[in-house]
């Protein structure tokens, strides 16, 4: 019999982020590929509403519908989604009796963010997972006492793969947490030979949604205080950087800073409106070139990007700032990491001179450790050791 697996994640909030896109539908579409019976549920607030120019609208003249049904069609999932609205009951995709049937018969829902709070919902489900893809934020706010986003799940998984080690600094919050790593859909993102005519490149938030955390006597920033370290690399090593970013018009001093050590610095939406525009810009690229958030650098959190597994896949060479990875992955050919801006430098220079042979290795590693059907396997049978919630409450439950 198939699995069931529910996906409960954000995407109708964010059109037109085809980086985000991807990173929820690596998932449906992984899981899809491993022979499970899948539905993909978001919920969109009537507040978010936008039109295409970005005033608000109501939910059946949004761009946030038009483009998540849009997404849903390109990759035929039409029969595989439904969309809360508003307070819920309206549900666009299945009528809201049907999904709460096939939650009933669900065997796992993987609850990312604990973004889905529908709570006839979610006490439908067996097994009640939530991934945590933003490792550090959570766990300190939980210590911090400043939100329980934990709270009601009946498993823990992070993409922080060293969260538990003793080299890790993030709080476990007393919870047995699973670890995995980004899963990417090889059938979509296959080895690009384009002329990689933007050079070293990435598509990054500025700052992002949160602000940095004072925890336990130490402040965990955000991505714009590790760039800052390494902003003049573009001057120092003679190689083209493109970075599609996301930075309000107040970061006006450190745009500028940017583009005066040589930093190409274009507007995010130009190159990721929808799934085949991110994609194209990925597989245009001759490396990434990935700085990390304070936070994941700070803690050797283990966090690797979704986006720099694409760029692996598509057999683009990654130069990624160190949060730990050399435990994890095989570093030095297709995956390079650095710690400060002369190691930054060494790696540019060294994928650029041996850049065949890296971007080889960078398909091969996409291959041996983040193809979807191998991680989200391996996750499922991790999943598969947490008693279900009923067995627990009843005490029935003997480990596998």
């Amino acid at each position: 019999m198939k699995a069931r697996i529910i996906i409960a994640g954000s995407l109708a909030q964010k059109p037109r982020f085809g980086g985000h896109t991807w990173a929820m539908l690596q998932f449906v579409l992984g899981f899809k590929r491993l022979g499970c019976d899948v539905l993909f549920v978001d919920h969109l607030q009537s507040e978010l509403c936008v039109n295409d120019k970005g005033e608000p609208s109501s939910l059946e003249e949004s761009e946030n519908l038009r483009y998540f049904v849009r997404t849903m069609d390109e990759f035929n999932l039409s029969e595989s989604y439904a969309l809360l609205c508003g307070n819920g009951e309206q549900v666009i995709g299945m009528s809201r009796a049907r999904l709460l049937e096939w939650a009933s018969r669900a065997d796992v829902m993987i609850n990312v963010m604990g973004y889905v709070r529908d709570e006839e919902l979610l006490s439908r489900v067996r097994k009640l997972v939530f991934l945590d893809i933003d490792p550090g934020f959570g766990q300190m706010w939980q210590e911090l006492g400043l939100c329980t986003m934990f709270k009601g799940h009946d498993c823990y998984v992070t993409i922080g793969e060293n969260i538990g080690r003793q080299n890790c600094n993030i709080p476990i919050c007393g919870l047995q947490w699973i670890t995995m790593r980004q899963p990417v859909h090889l059938e979509y993102w296959k080895p690009s030979h384009n002329t990689a005519k933007r050079g070293f490149t990435s598509i990054a938030s500025w700052r992002g949604p949160y602000d940095p955390i004072e925890f336990k006597g130490k402040t965990y920033g955000l991505r714009v205080h590790e760039f800052r370290k390494i902003a003049a690399l573009p001057q120092l090593c003679g190689e083209r950087f493109e970075l599609a970013l996301d930075i309000h018009p107040a970061d006006i001093a450190d745009r500028t800073l940017l583009e005066r050590s040589g930093w190409n610095v274009i507007e995010p939406m130009s190159v990721s409106s929808d799934p085949w525009c991110y994609q194209a810009f990925i597989q245009e690229s001759a490396a990434e070139f990935m700085v990390a958030k304070n936070i994941y650098v700070a803690t050797q959190s283990g966090w690797f990007s979704d986006r720099s597994g694409c760029y692996l896949a598509s057999g683009k060479p990654v130069l990624a700032q160190d949060t730990g990875l050399s435990s994890l992955y095989p570093v030095g050919e297709g995956l390079l990491t650095f710690t400060s801006l002369e190691g930054a430098i060494a790696g540019v220079e060294e994928i650029s001179r041996n850049y065949s042979r890296h971007t080889r290795a960078a398909r091969d590693i996409a291959e041996e450790y983040f193809d979807s059907s191998k991680v989200l396997q391996n996750l499922m049978d991790k999943i598969a050791q947490v008693p279900d919630r009923a067995l627990r409450q009843e005490g029935l439950w003997t480990r596998q």
